[in-house]
This record gives C-alpha cells, sequence and structure tokens, in this order.
C-alpha cells in the first residue's frame, strides 16, 4: 500500500534517474502513476471507494505531471444531494484533509455531472481541464455518464474559438514574442502551452489525442510530426529540470536558472555565461518552431471545423501578385510548388503581405512552402537583382513592414536574406537593460521607428511624427534600425563593427553615396545621443555645440535623434520615461539652434529664459517688480539650467519667502510624465542632500533627476523629478502625495535627529547572477569649476543615500545630480564644487575608494 513515506522515496528515485538519463515522459509517467497509487489509496482509507468517482483532470489528466506541478482532481458526485449530505460529505472533507497532510498539493473541486456541465459552460478554463479527464477510482458508471454528458455539450467550433482568443491574449501578455530574456517556457509563445492548445482542440474536434493522430488525419508533414515531438520532449525535459533546480514550480527561465539548466542538460562550456546562451538558444529555436507549427495545425484544424469558410478566397490585386490568395484574412498561395519554381516569389510574400490591408496572417501552405524552399534562399538568391528591388520595395511600403519583419524573422527568410542578421538570432544579452534577445530587440526598434510614420499613432509621440513626417527618405531609417545591434555578439565594438555590414547592403542594394554616408554615420553613432543627453549638462552651451559639431547638419541629427528615441523604447518597458524623452527632445532642440547658425551665448539664453518666465508670471498676475529681491540672489546658471515654465513656478512659491527661516517644500504633478516635481528651498547646510535622499529613500521614491543649486545669500534651491512610492503601490495616486510629500519632507529637514546608518538593499536576482563591477571616477572640467563624479553601480535600494553621505561625510557640494537607470544598472553623473576637491588631490582618491567600498557592500 502506498504511504507517505514510500511516495517520497519513490519521487526521489524518479528524479535521480531523471537526471542521469534526462527521460522526461518517463518521470512524468512515474509521477502521475505514484501520486495515483496514494489518491487510490487515501480514497479507500476514507471508505470513499465506489460512492463517488475521483477524476484526474488538467495536466494530472493527461498523466504528465511535472516535478512540482498541481495535482488537479475532481471528486465526482451523484445526483442525490441528500445522499451527498449525510454519508459523503464527511467523507470527502477527510480524503481532503488527509492529502494536504500527506503533502500531496491538490487542487480539488466537488462536483455533480450537471454542475460540472454548468460551469464549463461559464469558464473555458474549467471546459479544458475537464476535456482531459481521466478516471483514478471510485464509481466508474458515474465516470461514464460525465464522459457522455460532457461531450454531448461540447461544441467544437465554440471550443476552438474559445481557445483561439483566449491564445491570442496569452501571447499579448508576453509582449507576442518567444524572445524575451527570461520567457515563461509554460506560457510564453511557443511554450508548451501552444503544444497543449493544439493537443485540446484536435481532441474537442474528434481528431484524436496525440499528434502522431493528426499526422495521420493528414494535418502534420512526417517531418513537422518529428519537429513537433522532439521541440516537445526539449521543452518538457527543460521544465522538469527547472522545477528540480528550484526545488519548487518554477516557469520561468530566470537568468539565475540559465547555466544550472544548461548543465543539467548536457551542455558545458568555458563560462557559464557561453554555457547559459547555449542552452537559450536552443530553447528560442524551439520556441520559434512551436508558436510557427502551432499556427499550421490550428489552420488546418480551422480549415476542418468551418470547411465553408475556408473555402471562400479572393484574388490579391496587382502586378505579380496572380499567385496569391486571400481566404479568411490569411494569405495563401495557389501552388503550393510557387516557391520551389520562382524562389524570387519568396520575399513577394512579404511584399503582399504588408500592402494587403486585411491579412493578418500566412497560411500553413506558406509556413510548409518557405520550410521546403531553404536550400533556395542561398548567395545566388541573395544577389538576385529582382530580391533586392522586392527587399527596398518592402521597406518603402507605407504600410504593414514591422509585422512583415517580424514573419520574415519567424520564418528564418529575414536570417537567410541577411546572414548577418542571421548570427544574432536568439543572441543573449546581459546588460541587465535589455529584456530582448538582440533580434527582437531590432524588430522593436524597427517597429518603434514605423510607428513614428502612421498617423494614427501620432498621439504617443508627435515630435517625432511631425519630423519623420518632413524627412526625405524615412526608410534609410528602417535600415539604420536594422543594421544598429547587427554586429553584437562578435567581440569589439558592436557599432564599429556594424558600418561594415550596413555598408555592403547599401552598395548592394544601390543607395547613393549620400544615403550610403548617413546608414554608416548612424550605425557608427547610434549610442552618442543617449549618452550625452543622460551623462553631460545639456544646458552647457559648450557641450551643445561640441554634440552639434558631431551632428554636421539638421538631418543627420534628425535621423539620430528619431533612432535613439526608438532604440531606447525599444530596450525594455522600464528603460523608457518620459524624463529621458524630454532630455533628448531639449538637446535635439538647443542643437537645431546651433546648426541654423544661432552661437551658443549665455546671456542671449538667460535674457529669453528670464523674458518667458516674466509673461508666464503676469499671467499669474504677479508683478516684476514683486520678485526683483528673490531674481538678484539667483545667478545665470539657474536660469539656463531650468525651463521657464519652471522657473516661473518656483517663483510663485518663493518670491515673498527669499529670506524664510523655515524649509519651503513644494510639489506638484511632473510637467514631463509620471511622478512628481519637488522643489525644496532652505538655509544650506552641509547634509542637506543627505536629509532629502533619505526621506525619499524612506518613501520607496526613485530620483530620475536633481538640480542643486545654492543662492548668492546661502540658500539652498533644489528641485527633483521623483517617480514610484510605497504609497502608490498601495493604490494610491501622486496627486494624493503631493499635501503629504510637502508637509513631511519640510518636516525631515527641520529635524536634528542624527541622519540614519546607510543600509543598502539586497541586489536584485538578475544583479546577483550577472554582477557589475562598481566603477567610481573623479575628473575636473575644463575649467576647473566643477569636478564629474562618475559611477556604474548595480541598482539597488538605498543607492544615491549612501553616495550623498559620503559627499557629506567630506563636506563636498552637490552643484547637480544626472541620476541614469538602465534596467538594473545605474550608470550616474555627479558634479561637484571644485572648492574643497582643487584644493587637496588626495580627497579625490579617498572619495573614489570610500564611494567603491559603499557601493560594493
Amino acid at each position: 500500500m502506498m504511504n507517505v513515506a514510500n511516495l517520497k522515496a519513490a519521487r526521489e528515485l524518479a528524479y535521480a534517474q531523471f537526471r542521469e538519463h534526462q527521460e522526461v515522459g518517463k518521470l512524468t509517467k512515474q509521477l502521475s502513476k505514484l501520486s495515483d497509487e496514494l489518491l487510490t489509496s487515501l480514497w479507500n482509507q476514507c471508505g470513499l471507494k465506489s460512492d463517488a468517482a475521483l477524476v484526474a483532470v488538467g495536466g494530472f489528466g493527461r498523466g504528465s505531471l511535472f516535478p512540482y506541478s498541481d495535482i488537479d482532481i475532481l471528486i465526482l458526485l451523484p445526483a442525490d444531494k441528500q445522499y451527498f449530505e449525510t454519508v459523503l460529505a464527511s467523507k470527502i472533507e477527510a480524503f481532503v484533509a488527509q492529502c494536504w497532510d500527506t503533502g500531496l498539493e491538490i487542487g480539488s473541486s466537488v462536483r455533480t455531472v450537471a454542475e460540472c456541465i454548468s460551469e464549463s459552460e461559464q469558464d473555458i478554463t474549467v471546459r479544458t481541464s475537464l476535456l482531459e479527464s481521466r478516471l483514478i477510482c471510485g464509481k466508474k458508471t458515474l465516470f461514464h455518464e460525465f464522459e457522455t454528458v460532457y461531450e454531448n455539450a461540447l461544441d467544437p467550433k465554440t471550443f476552438f474559438q474559445a481557445k483561439l482568443a483566449e491564445q491570442i491574449q496569452r501571447h499579448y501578455k508576453y509582449q507576442d514574442t518567444p524572445y524575451s530574456l527570461e520567457p515563461n517556457c509554460k506560457e510564453s509563445p511557443g511554450g508548451l502551452r501552444d503544444l497543449q492548445v493544439i493537443s485540446w482542440v484536435s481532441k474537442a474536434a474528434h481528431l484524436g489525442n496525440t499528434f502522431k493522430d493528426l499526422y495521420l488525419a493528414g494535418l502534420l508533414t512526417n517531418r513537422e510530426l518529428t519537429e513537433l515531438k522532439r521541440n516537445q520532449r526539449f521543452l518538457e525535459t527543460l521544465r522538469a529540470n527547472l522545477h528540480l533546480l528550484a526545488g519548487r514550480r518554477q516557469d520561468v527561465l530566470a537568468f539565475d536558472f540559465q547555466a544550472s539548466l544548461a548543465a543539467s542538460m548536457g551542455h558545458s562550456e568555458e563560462s557559464l555565461r557561453l554555457a547559459s546562451e547555449a542552452i537559450m538558444r536552443r530553447y528560442y529555436w524551439a520556441a520559434k518552431a512551436v508558436n510557427q507549427l502551432n499556427d499550421v495545425l490550428l489552420q488546418n484544424i480551422e480549415a476542418l471545423l468551418f470547411p465553408q469558410e475556408s473555402k471562400t478566397t479572393h484574388t490579391i490585386a496587382g502586378e505579380g501578385n496572380e499567385g496569391f490568395i486571400e481566404r479568411q484574412g490569411v494569405l495563401d498561395i495557389v501552388d503550393p510548388q510557387l516557391f520551389q519554381k520562382h524562389p524570387e516569389q519568396i520575399l513577394r510574400t512579404f511584399l503582399v503581405f504588408a500592402q494587403t490591408a486585411n491579412v493578418k496572417s500566412l497560411s500553413a501552405t506558406i509556413f510548409r512552402a518557405l520550410y521546403n524552399a531553404r536550400q533556395k534562399m542561398n548567395a545566388q538568391w541573395r544577389k538576385d537583382p529582382v530580391n533586392r528591388a522586392l527587399f527596398m520595395q518592402l521597406l518603402q511600403q507605407p504600410d504593414g513592414v514591422s509585422r512583415a519583419f517580424q514573419l520574415m524573422n519567424r520564418t528564418s527568410v529575414l536570417g537567410r536574406y541577411l546572414p548577418a542578421f542571421r548570427n544574432i538570432v536568439g543572441q543573449m544579452q546581459h546588460d541587465l537593460f535589455h529584456v530582448y534577445t538582440v533580434d527582437q530587440h531590432i524588430l522593436m526598434v524597427l517597429r518603434n521607428v514605423r510607428r513614428f510614420m502612421v498617423l494614427e499613432n501620432t498621439h504617443e509621440f508627435p515630435f517625432c511624427s511631425s519630423l519623420i513626417a518632413r524627412f526625405e527618405k524615412p526608410w534609410l531609417l528602417i535600415i539604420a534600425a536594422l543594421f544598429h545591434d547587427i554586429a553584437k555578439g562578435r567581440g569589439g565594438d558592436h557599432s564599429e563593427l556594424g558600418k561594415a555590414d550596413v555598408r555592403s547592403f547599401a552598395k548592394d542594394h544601390g543607395l547613393d553615396k549620400t544615403d550610403t554616408e548617413l546608414l554608416v554615420w548612424l550605425v557608427a553613432e547610434h549610442l552618442n545621443m543617449s549618452q550625452v543627453a543622460q551623462k553631460q549638462d545639456i544646458t552647457d552651451p559648450d557641450v551643445v555645440k561640441a554634440f552639434a559639431g558631431k551632428m554636421g547638419d539638421e538631418r543627420h541629427l534628425t535621423a539620430l535623434y528619431l533612432l535613439t528615441v526608438a532604440d531606447v523604447r525599444g530596450t525594455s518597458p522600464k528603460v523608457w520615461n518620459a524624463w529621458k524623452g524630454k532630455l533628448l527632445e531639449d538637446l535635439y532642440r538647443a542643437t537645431l539652434r546651433v546648426l541654423g547658425g544661432a552661437k551658443p551665448d549665455a546671456s542671449s539664453e538667460l535674457a529669453q529664459q528670464q523674458e518667458e518666465s516674466r509673461s508666464n508670471l503676469r499671467l499669474n498676475g504677479i508683478e516684476d517688480s514683486a520678485y526683483e529681491n528673490l531674481w538678484q540672489k539667483l545667478d545665470v546658471a539657474f536660469f539656463l539650467r531650468q525651463d521657464a515654465g519652471d522657473i516661473a513656478w518656483l517663483t510663485r512659491h518663493l518670491f515673498n519667502k527669499v529670506d524664510s527661516q523655515i524649509p519651503i517644500v513644494r510639489a506638484r504633478l511632473s510637467p514631463v510624465g509620471e511622478g512628481l516635481q519637488i522643489a525644496v528651498y532652505v538655509r544650506d547646510q552641509e547634509d542637506l542632500f543627505s536629509r532629502i535622499c533619505a526621506y525619499f529613500e524612506r518613501h520607496g521614491f526613485s530620483i530620475w533627476d536633481a538640480r542643486i543649486h545654492t543662492t548668492r545669500h546661502g540658500y539652498a534651491l533644489d528641485t527633483f523629478q521623483i517617480s514610484g512610492s510605497n504609497l502608490v503601490d498601495e493604490g494610491g495616486s501622486y496627486r494624493d502625495l503631493i499635501q503629504l510629500v510637502e508637509y513631511e519632507l519640510s518636516a525631515a529637514l527641520q529635524s536634528h535627529d542624527p541622519l540614519p546608518n546607510p543600509s543598502m538593499g539586497r541586489l536584485s536576482r538578475q544583479s546577483r547572477t550577472f554582477p557589475i563591477q562598481p566603477r567610481v571616477r573623479v575628473t575636473p572640467d575644463e575649467r576647473g569649476h566643477y569636478y564629474a563624479l562618475s559611477l556604474s553601480a548595480s541598482d539597488r535600494t538605498g543607492l544615491l543615500y549612501v553616495i550623498s553621505r559620503v559627499l557629506a561625510k567630506h563636506q563636498v557640494s552637490l552643484h547637480t545630480a544626472r541620476i541614469n537607470t538602465l534596467g538594473e544598472r545605474v550608470e550616474d553623473i555627479f558634479l561637484l564644487d571644485a572648492a574643497r576637491l582643487s584644493k587637496n588631490p588626495k580627497l579625490q582618491i579617498l572619495l573614489e575608494t570610500e564611494l567603491l567600498e559603499a557601493l560594493g557592500a
């Protein structure tokens, strides 16, 4: 008889055998059988026997149980309600309790046959779970009754449509891509769930219970069957190993498991990174194949379920499109041998796809034909002038380009046409701010550029949309997006290596000298603008003048700006924010003025800023004379480093409080996106910045930007852009926080209590897996007015407070702070007052040493 001890020992034996032989099918069947035996034993011990039926459902019903999967069971009751209440209820309660007591993590439901049907009609998840029912023990006649009633109630067409809609929603949740750096091997596109969807809809349609049944029914080719089974085995082996490594249910291929997974599955490389890259590249190829085969099979099953609709076709208008038809929103070909006979039609497929608005996908016939024609996509095919012309024509289409390139990558056509692109398919990026593989990042950047061109999306980035509308040959930016990171993973500077690739492409495709030069320059310089905007003081005329010298003219500047915005947005949803957008736009506008002939002139900039601010203040009924005293206390640098709107806002709140003896704190919704803008006006003190940082850290605020200014009469006038908060996370809004922040921060600045000791938060999981060596550098500027403190480290709670404490300890004044968070990494720039540092060179070394120690703690 199976008991808890026997079960545990048997499981450990099964795990050991799996670790040695990696036979996942054997493991999942063993685990299901062991659970069956223990459940049967407990069922009989509770005296249930044939009073009801114990049914396995879901994955357990399939007989495919992973090490830490839920054990889903249905206790099927007879229709007699009184019998249940008087006889069965207490026994079932005891059975469920014993299951948990023995360590079986069950998901249980207790229903009659009628209740099962009623629940399944309301919930597609329940309907799906019941589809895979399997009797474990108990009343057989009751289970057979359930099977008959359920089968009669199940409408294959309705079920198919519901599962398809559910899959679309699930794919959308995972960004509709298998190429996340930490994908979910079960739920992400191309994961095990996509294979299960095929099984569910085919079983509901009475087409068979296995992939072999689908092959015998003519829905799969022999090659597709082999590939499907191979990739299913790989994904299941991956998931089983992941469960065992984590010691719990774990389906996300997190960074910290990838190297161990590689070792478990026999991938041995010289370094952990190489091993993890090997296993992940294998995963991406499997997910890509599953994603495509899922599409093929669902189309074939749909054609059987909806035969009349599948026969309705429409011709595709246009010269050269005679071999293509449209069927229910799917692009198809008349002759399955089209690509074998006419390889030039391969690229035309994607051109037609982009040009036909109501087409949403490619047919199963096309997917198969493209696979079978892979040998045709060789060097000769790439050099064919017809194909080169088609590729250029595709790039220049007004619509559908992004979708077409996604499909070209999915079908491996893009990698075969551009061999350099094939090298980065599934290429990992371990920089902690990209969340996609290199190929997917490139396609995301391409998509972002394309969105600037689409009228319906102008509300997203109106400035970018207006610029690209006036840009000559905007399709050149699509090429720049394709090549900007194409040389990653080769070793060396990918910007320099990519120049040769794009130059060769331009030559092969007949681009003129001017366009070629622009593309080569964009690939070489694609990181420049974001680095200047985020790491340098773009209110400094000399910084803008130097940047303008690198741009040369308005066309180069505009092209780089558009590519930069698209690139930063394509790294991760967490990296882009409105503040970074403002920095880039401010740099663009300032540089454009210089390129237009305007000389960087501090006095004219000052006059313009002040006049705009005065106009704003007059609209608020404030006379010029009212704030004369305040403005006399502010130097030129203050006016040059603030927007006119910010100057007016600060002036309105401070003009009658110039010599205030209590701290003035004012907050408002950030004018440049989510978060708050906070101003602090108080008599300066050594630990002021630390006290402000301590308050922000305590409430979970993230600082995007800090501008520190000291007035002529010794007051600090600091402004901060902040976002995030424990209070917002709990359901509040930023508007609700304004009064709270003003009151609490003012009180904190009046407190004379000692500052709390620095306490760095734990490193994130990603940062622990791919640690960043902290770097600190203190260097004087050319004019000797300031020292630049630049640091790079893993992001963590309390980081800025720790830095501020070190500066306060050595009485080093802060002029400005540029906080730049790139995913899990920070690259911050602080401009320090030169007074103490220039007199004491040893202090520079001491500062660097203590900051390194603090960052590495």
